[in-house]
């Protein structure tokens, strides 16, 4: 069976990210596996109801999406608001839709505070990383997801090379 693999939604090319932005990856595996059908596309934040644009959010003080996922921890807008709620729910709309849909595999953006998977910003709002992850992707490598960022998509063939080997 071909292995399907859950995908940001702004990496395909959808304007959803809190800036009202899209981040398209461009690279000829994203292009292969969308005419296999492998791709299950979702913004978390989308999917939790939050509006686009929206305002820039971190997770407070250094924290990562494990302290979230724990109750050891917020996600904030610079504006003050908290958002925790909105991006647990996310999380768990995205295991969701993983589950349902077989991704074993997700390729998410790095270094927001849903979808990063190496780093997030320290909650400064002053563009300074973290080495962790964000809520969903805590949640899905929690239940066994293999999570890899936009900069990772040759390990990501890599892997699949070997998983469809089998």
């Amino acid at each position: 069976m071909t292995a399907k693999i859950l995908v940001s939604a702004c990496l395909m090319g959808h304007a959803v990210r809190y800036d009202g932005a899209a981040k398209p990856l461009c690279h000829p595996a994203i292009d292969r596996w969308r005419a296999e059908g492998r791709l299950v596309t979702l913004c978390p934040e989308m999917s939790a109801g939050m509006p686009v644009p929206r305002p820039p959010a971190e997770i407070e003080m250094g924290g990562t999406g494990a302290n979230v996922l724990s109750g050891l921890g917020r996600v904030l807008e610079k504006t003050g608001g908290d958002v925790t709620d909105a991006f647990r729910r996310g999380a768990e709309n995205a295991l969701a839709l993983a589950r349902a849909a077989n991704c074993r595999f997700a390729l998410l953006i790095d270094g927001s505070p849903s979808c990063g998977s190496s780093f997030v910003y320290d909650g400064s709002f002053n563009g300074e990383r973290v080495k962790g992850e964000g809520v969903t992707a805590a949640l899905l490598r929690q239940n066994g997801i293999e999570v890899f960022s936009d900069r990772e998509v040759e390990q990501l063939v890599e892997r699949l090379a070997g998983e469809d080997a089998l």
